[in-house]
């Protein structure tokens, strides 16, 4: 199935050779002003969120960008549907079944989402003996995976999701589509696998469908990061606040809340607060809510705060190398 070749640099507006910081500055402004929950009309701030999301998935993973970078002298190839170089040999490649709904365009399921058909080869039976020796009997069909893009949001709240799934039919050579919904849970962690029982390929001689899998992947957040339940924020501080403390406001995944900045408090340092992260299944408990200070420095100063600096210099006992 061909997939139009997608030009991830473009999507971010960088240039080829643009730095791993660079990547990250351009996908959290280009975030933050398509973000479906900010911006006015949301469906085209989603499907712009998703595109943006995809670029920055594939360019801020150094592997991925090799790839990606090898590829796009090939890029005719892939719009003629060629198979990635990496496809082993003797299970289906991912050309032969792809997604609608999941978040990710046909190229990057394609090509980078690690898709695949998981069973025995087609040479061989369930029972690890030749097709031959199997013939007619009953088999189950292959389970199928592929990635699923989740909001934050998505994951916080739960969200149903209607799914595509477009397989080959390779008796007919004709295509076969699938539509089904998919419940994605309150607190899916990234990484997290989805069953949906009973669409995978058809089974063959009577034998069940398998199954479809789906992997959850977070989508990249201008504002929060995830591991597993926990929700992890960085707060730009500047430097009387960390050393005075203070009360401030940060945003969390459901609502704003108050932040104590305890005095002498040191760039790099984590605080915590309980309970405001991921839900952790049907329990009701939820991970925790992590604040990363980060200390900021003026990138200018007037003359009264210059004045202000230099006495401070002149009267404080501090010294760092001591």
């Amino acid at each position: 199935m061909p997939a139009q070749f997608k030009d991830y640099y473009a999507t971010l507006g960088v240039p080829r050779d643009a730095s791993a910081d660079d990547i990250k500055k351009a996908f959290r402004r280009l975030a933050r002003q398509h973000h479906p929950d900010t911006a006015a009309d949301k469906k085209a701030a989603e499907e712009k969120f998703k595109e943006i999301n995809e670029a920055n998935e594939v360019l801020s993973d150094p592997e991925k960008r090799q790839k990606y970078d090898r590829l796009g002298a090939r890029w005719h190839e892939a719009e003629n549907g060629m198979p990635p170089p990496e496809e082993e040999p003797g299970f289906t490649s991912s050309q032969e079944f792809h997604f609608g709904g999941t978040g990710f365009s046909d190229f990057f399921e394609q090509y980078f989402s690690g898709g695949s058909r998981y069973g025995f080869p087609d040479d061989y039976g369930e029972d690890d003996m030749p097709r031959a020796a199997t013939k007619g009997r009953a088999r189950r069909g292959h389970d199928i995976e592929g990635d699923i893009l989740v909001t934050l949001e998505e994951a916080m709240h739960g969200t149903l999701r209607p799914i595509s799934l477009q397989t080959v039919d390779r008796r007919t050579g004709g295509a076969v589509a699938h539509e089904f919904q998919v419940r994605i849970p309150p607190g899916a962690t990234d990484g997290r696998r989805i069953r949906v029982p009973g669409q995978g390929e058809p089974g063959r001689n009577g034998g069940a469908p398998g199954d479809l899998f789906l992997r959850v992947r977070h989508a990249a957040h201008p504002d929060f990061t995830t591991r597993e339940a926990d929700v992890y924020h960085e707060l730009d501080t500047a430097p009387w606040e960390a050393v005075l403390g203070g009360e401030v406001v940060v945003p969390t995944l459901d609502g704003s809340i108050k932040l104590r900045i305890p005095a002498g408090t040191e760039n790099g340092q984590k605080l915590r607060v309980r309970g405001r992260g991921l839900p952790k299944g049907k329990s009701g408990e939820r991970g925790d809510f992590f604040v990363t200070i980060h200390i900021v420095l003026p990138d200018r100063v007037s003359d009264a705060e210059r004045e202000l600096w230099e006495k401070l210099r002149a009267t404080s006992t501090f010294n760092p190398r001591a």
